[in-house]
């Protein structure tokens, strides 16, 4: 498959997945066109692996998690018509069935970034632990103890506002 074929095709899945991570649609897309720009540098490599979307998923996920050795410039909102004209059908979103979206965001906004991958990799991407550890470069015992503590935080956020999980 030709980059720009890989691109086209998963453009918009890596782009719901760097915004779920971000919490920021303008971060989440310098994130994605700086990873795809690595991407295609090392194409003729990465197409030969069996699953090129995961590598490059995984390039998502570390380019994210090193975000804060970098300086981050105050940016403007722009919505996606005014830069790309109107979207093209995307495949439907899992989240879209919760009823208060914006609270889901800003609990998850509040986690560390290893716990927020973690959530996101699991319920998002729906990949398994050793997948998860193969992703972030650790062990699949550290994916559970990150999504144990992250849906502790979360639960106690909804406890102690005296909702039950």
């Amino acid at each position: 498959m030709a980059f720009e074929e890989f691109a086209a095709h998963r453009l918009p899945a890596l782009l719901r997945y760097a915004v779920l991570l971000t919490g920021d649609r303008e971060l989440a897309r310098d994130l994605v066109q700086e990873v795809l720009t690595k991407a295609l540098v090392r194409w003729r490599r990465i197409e030969r692996l069996d699953d090129p979307y995961a590598y490059v998923r995984a390039m998502t996920t570390n380019a994210y998690l090193s975000i804060l050795r970098r300086r981050r410039l105050p940016t403007v909102a722009l919505t996606y018509e005014a830069l790309d004209g109107p979207r093209a059908p995307a495949a439907p979103d899992p989240v879209v069935a919760l009823h208060d979206r914006a609270e889901l965001w800003q609990r998850l906004t509040g986690l560390p970034r290893k716990q927020r991958a973690v959530l996101v990799l699991r319920y998002y991407e729906g990949l398994t632990d050793n997948e998860i550890a193969e992703v972030l470069h650790c062990r699949p015992s550290s994916v559970r103890a990150f999504a144990a503590r992250g849906l502790a935080t979360l639960r106690a956020g909804l406890v102690h506002e005296g909702r039950t999980p």
